[in-house]
């Protein structure tokens, strides 16, 4: 596990913790033991359970036994127990609400970008997420999105050249950043622009732009578009892609399909947390 994440998840149990669980430190002993079981109350595909449950509950306390169930990206069913903690009561109760949110929401990420990558089955597209993450959760959120069958698009400003309309409009034009960019810019990097129109896809191609987003283009644009960019560039669609559309929109022939409604969008997943015998 990345030693951010690790830390990430440290100040996650700070904040819910507090100066103590003053309810379940009052009730149980410490040495009094116990074993928890996360139930899945809805069908879904599962992620957060391989590694970062586990960890949010040895955080707590190392001696914690954790058992997942099921695996990261596998399918559940309603009713089915998908994830078991031993140790503890107080440690267990103290991790329980972290472990929970986190297993929900990467898990619903999961099962929507699934949903997508369903729709698109048998096409040559990949289905990308966007940096439209919640501050704090990127790396555990784009993890769910590849538990999901879905792709990564940059992690960080860092991580790309990336042009989008704001720095056209104040660079003054598609070739005048390009050139700037390949002046300053690492050779080791692939330079993307958006675009909006075909004479924008036109100058991209005049310019020899590695990758080509097309922008809130309706299919048929977009089917020009791809017929206009004949291979010299990738291709990714991006702006307005749901469920409904995301099918026509990859047969138009783009490479790939960015959705934002991955991350910022998907529904958490219904678990609950359950002592047993």
């Amino acid at each position: 596990m990345d030693i951010k994440v690790a830390r990430q998840l440290q100040r996650f149990l700070e904040e819910d913790i507090g100066q103590g669980d003053i309810t379940t430190d009052s009730v149980f002993l410490a040495q009094q033991k116990g074993q928890a079981v996360f139930i899945a109350k809805e069908d879904f595909v599962v992620a957060g359970l391989d590694e970062i449950a586990p960890l949010v509950f040895t955080t707590c306390n190392p001696h914690v036994i954790c058992t997942s169930l099921k695996k990261d990206g596998e399918s559940v069913c309603s009713g089915e127990r998908i994830f078991s903690a031993q140790g503890s009561v107080r440690d267990l109760l103290a991790a329980e609400r972290v472990a929970l949110n986190l297993a929900q929401r990467l898990s619903g990420i999961a099962t929507l970008t699934a949903d997508f990558v369903q729709a698109v089955e048998g096409l040559p597209v990949r289905i990308i997420d966007t940096r439209k993450t919640t501050p704090g959760l990127r790396a555990l959120e784009k993890y769910a999105v590849r538990v999901g069958g879905g792709y990564n698009h940059r992690f960080s400003l860092a991580d790309g050249i990336l042009l989008k309309d704001n720095h056209i409009a104040a660079c003054g034009s598609i070739t005048q950043a390009v050139k700037i960019l390949r002046d300053k810019a690492p050779h080791t990097l692939k330079i993307e622009v958006e675009t909006e129109n075909l004479a924008q896809v036109a100058e991209c191609l005049a310019c020899g732009v590695d990758i080509i987003m097309l922008d809130n283009m309706a299919p048929a644009l977009m089917r020009q578009a791809v017929s206009l960019i004949a291979g010299r560039a990738l291709v990714e669609a991006s702006g307005g892609v749901n469920l409904a559309n995301v099918r026509e929109i990859a047969e138009t022939g783009v490479d790939l399909i960015s959705v934002g409604a991955l991350t910022h969008s998907a529904r958490a997943m219904d678990i609950s947390m359950r002592f047993c015998d």
